[in-house]
């Protein structure tokens, strides 16, 4: 009896084991939560999609890299289970790749124009793989959304200039694709922003902004 005692006492959890148990368990749990309803709710798309990084992100400025990577994998295993096999582990692309980049940025204290460039990359290459995968999924080409929608930026900016001049489906693709970038580039932005202003109340701090951007970062604050 003493000896089984023993046992459970050693294999008892510290409190800061404990701790990070919980939180990477409650804040995987919130990720999930986020992208059920950023993929079934029709309304509150674009505060979902800003949030949805930011709690696995907040776990590994807590509680370190190994957190961050558990976190992810707890994610992705629970919207497998609750969305299935091939919608549960859309997610990674770019969302959960992204938290975890950007995360471990943080924690390391790295500057922001590495976690922002990167980042960048990161949501690009997601955003085309998840519409390649949505499109298996549906049995429809959905890129033909992003040619119209590269299309139409052609054709406004041709009739305000008044030229007269028919692009080719590569010029179409190549604006496609730069509206893509320049999505990234303001969500990432706005990721960081967010992170600076609200991460520290929550006792994790981010790097402070280059000087270039600080004054857009204390904006929150004025």
């Amino acid at each position: 009896m003493t000896f089984g005692m023993n046992n459970f006492d050693k294999n008892k959890l510290n409190k800061k084991q404990s701790r990070m148990l919980v939180e990477t368990s409650y804040l995987s749990s919130a990720t999930a939560l986020i992208w059920i309803a950023l993929y079934y709710l029709p309304i509150g798309g674009a505060f979902f999609r800003i949030a949805l990084p930011l709690p696995l992100a907040l776990l590994q400025i807590r509680r370190g890299t190994k957190a961050g990577v558990d976190g992810v994998f707890l994610t992705v295993l629970l919207l497998s289970i609750l969305m299935g096999p091939l919608r549960g582990p859309l997610i990674l692309f770019p969302y959960a790749i992204l938290s975890f980049w950007l995360g471990f940025c943080w924690y390391k204290r790295y500057s922001w124009w590495l976690s922002w460039f990167v980042g960048v990359l990161i949501g690009t290459l997601g955003f085309i793989i998840r519409v390649f995968a949505l499109s298996i999924l549906v049995g429809e080409n959905l890129w033909v959304i992003i040619t119209r929608a590269g299309a139409s930026i052609i054709e406004k900016f041709l009739d305000l200039t008044n030229i007269i001049f028919v692009p080719d489906v590569i010029q179409i693709q190549i604006v496609g694709v730069s509206l893509i970038v320049l999505q990234e580039i303001i969500f990432v932005l706005t990721l960081h922003l967010i992170a600076f202003w609200i991460f520290p109340r929550l006792k994790a701090h981010v790097p402070a902004p280059p000087p270039i951007l600080s004054r857009l970062a204390i904006l929150e604050s004025q």
